[in-house]
């Protein structure tokens, strides 16, 4: 199975690169995983309504652009499905024995994702209805993805 984390914008602390390095490594057991940034857009100080929607339909055309029609696309939206561990773990199995062979995980930038992104994706899976930094997002999302790894396999991991 191939995982692709579609993201906008790169990771500048070296806490969350490390992190995030550790778990790719890990993860190498278990999936392909690459890992694709696209171009964030400055955002101005009091940006209106409107400026927010463009910047947010430039980053979404970015993403859409690395999306194949084959790939099973999953948008990291606020307002997804919540699912536990497990439940991600699950999820993550039943498409690979459904013949989804590459999951896109989409995590946008600090404006979220454009419609036209969320419209694209296959389904929108939701962390909590707090709202993390999308580079700290990045992190939590391998972790997960690698318990779920773990918990697929019967393997030992902290409960």
């Amino acid at each position: 199975m191939k995982i692709t984390l579609l993201t906008v914008g790169k990771i500048k602390e070296k806490y969350l690169r490390d992190g995030i390095a550790e778990y790719s490594k890990r993860l190498g057991k278990y999936c392909r995983l690459e890992i694709v940034e696209v171009a964030d857009e400055r955002t101005p100080d009091g940006a209106s309504q409107a400026e927010e929607e463009q910047i947010k339909k430039i980053e979404g055309e970015r993403l859409l652009r690395c999306m194949r029609d084959t790939d099973y696309v999953i948008a990291l939206a606020i307002d997804g499905t919540m699912l536990d561990s497990v439940g991600l773990s699950e999820k993550i199995g039943k498409l690979g024995v459904q013949g989804k062979s590459s999951l896109v995980f989409v995590i946008g930038g600090s404006l979220g994702l454009s419609d036209e992104v969320l419209r694209r994706a296959d389904e929108r899976l939701s962390f909590s209805r707090m709202t993390f930094p999308h580079q700290l997002m990045r992190l939590i999302l391998l972790e997960q993805i690698y318990r779920g790894f773990r918990i697929m396999k019967g393997e030992p991991y902290h409960k």
